[in-house]
């Protein structure tokens, strides 16, 4: 158990924030143009794809968070 604060925790909240805004803004500007005019049936697989692909390589990022360590 941790006993003192860490500047990565922090740090690494902030990182996630400003990594996720700037992954909505590549999807909206890149992939939403591309996929507007479909059915939105069709839309929602990637989107929902899309909305959890960011979530992939987070785990590595927590554990610096906590650790200090990559893995």
């Amino acid at each position: 158990m941790r006993e003192q604060p860490t500047w990565r925790i922090p740090v690494g909240v902030l990182g996630i924030v400003l990594g996720l805004a700037i992954y909505g803004i590549v999807i909206a500007v890149l992939i939403a143009p591309w996929i507007g005019a479909w059915p939105a049936l069709a839309q929602a697989p990637v989107y929902l794809v899309l909305g959890v692909a960011w979530i992939l390589p987070l785990r590595r990022y927590l554990i610096w968070m906590e650790t200090g360590r990559w893995g």
